[in-house]
């Protein structure tokens, strides 16, 4: 008996139902796995898992902070000693400039007698109009004779010091007691400090200092002289700081802040100026603190005194060892989770440190 022979119509309406057959099992096996995938996330988002926002951190360390009172200033010359003009005349050479260097006893320049200097411009101007021979021979012997009297004295720095004024050029005419030039003793240069009335109090003969100047690379160190003079104007006190010898020269009239160590804060709590946060409407100061799983908890911290970039927490009293945010910390919120940046911190700029005075 032969197979029977299908019609073609009937072979389209099998694979049609195959071909749906097949879908209806895929979507199935799709939504039956669709609730598993909600449940993972809902369990990751019922955990509490967050990603971790990089900062940098600092530890806070215990130790000694110099308490220090400031005051702008500049310096000065206590001894300055002129050269003058010996007599009337012309100065024939200046070697010095402002800013120079000298010793005692070193020559600097020379003065020519008016007098003397004006019979040899003579016996020149003699040799010019000379005719004939003997009017010639008689410029020479007038030149001659006025050279071997020319008057001229060397000028000479009367003490080791910096050149701080000129007074005259090379050619200039010159009266007996014109000042030529102004030397500063080298070991006389100080710095003159304006502290308020309301510092006074703190400062004594012989504390050490530290001056600051804007462009000159590291400070200059000093003790302090004495109090001057009151400046009524400005309701300050000049105090004198006698600068210690150095290489390097220090120029009059340098502007500078001066920094006087009046007192030591020992045993305080101590972290990086970056670490704090000032806000100047309500005048608080706040510090991120991060605990051992990595939150953030605000603290409102009041703050003493600082050298250089350590500045002292002194309540609340935070342990030594404690984590403190000194990058990345603005705008975070209370209990963010944070981990430390791997980037390298010193090509981070702070982004707000506080300025903090005793």
């Amino acid at each position: 008996m032969g197979h029977p022979v299908r019609h073609p119509v009937a072979r389209v309406l099998s694979s049609v139902l195959l071909v749906l057959v097949l879908a209806v099992c895929s979507q199935d096996r799709a939504s039956g796995d669709a609730p598993a995938a909600t449940a993972a996330q809902r369990q990751a988002a019922d955990s509490g898992a967050s990603v971790a926002t990089p900062v940098h951190m600092a530890l806070v360390k215990r130790g000694g902070l110099a308490v220090t009172v400031s005051g702008p200033g500049r310096t000065d010359a206590l001894d300055v000693q002129k050269v003058r003009a010996p007599f009337a005349g012309t100065l024939q050479s200046l070697r010095v400039v402002i800013g120079d260097r000298v010793q005692g006893g070193e020559e600097i320049g020379a003065v020519v007698s008016q007098t003397s200097q004006a019979a040899l411009a003579g016996a020149m101007v003699m040799q010019r109009e000379a005719k004939t021979a003997m009017q010639r021979s008689d410029a020479a012997r007038a030149i001659q004779l006025a050279k071997q009297g020319l008057v001229q004295t060397a000028l000479l720095a009367p003490r080791a010091g910096v050149v701080i004024s000129r007074g005259a050029s090379q050619g200039d005419l010159l009266s007996p007691g014109d000042s030529i030039i102004s030397i500063a003793s080298a070991s006389s240069i100080v710095f003159i400090a304006h502290i308020t009335q309301s510092d006074l109090s703190r400062i004594r003969p012989g504390q050490q200092a530290v001056i600051d100047a804007p462009g000159r690379s590291g400070g200059a160190n000093g003790v302090v002289h004495g109090l001057l003079p009151a400046d009524t104007s400005t309701l300050s006190v000049p105090v004198r700081i006698d600068l210690r010898p150095t290489g390097a020269a220090v120029p009059i009239g340098l502007f500078g802040t001066a920094h006087i160590v009046v007192g030591e804060q020992t045993n305080a709590s101590i972290v990086p100026a970056a670490a704090i946060l000032r806000d100047d409407v309500n005048g608080t100061s706040r510090v991120a603190v991060v605990d051992g799983g990595g939150r953030v908890h605000w603290t409102l911290v009041s703050v003493g005194v600082q050298q250089g970039d350590s500045v002292q927490i002194v309540s609340p009293l935070l342990a030594a060892g404690t984590r403190v945010i000194v990058s990345g910390q603005v705008g975070l919120p209370d209990s963010s989770h944070v981990v430390e940046s791997t980037k390298d911190s010193s090509a981070i700029t702070p982004e707000r440190s506080a300025p903090v005075v005793p």
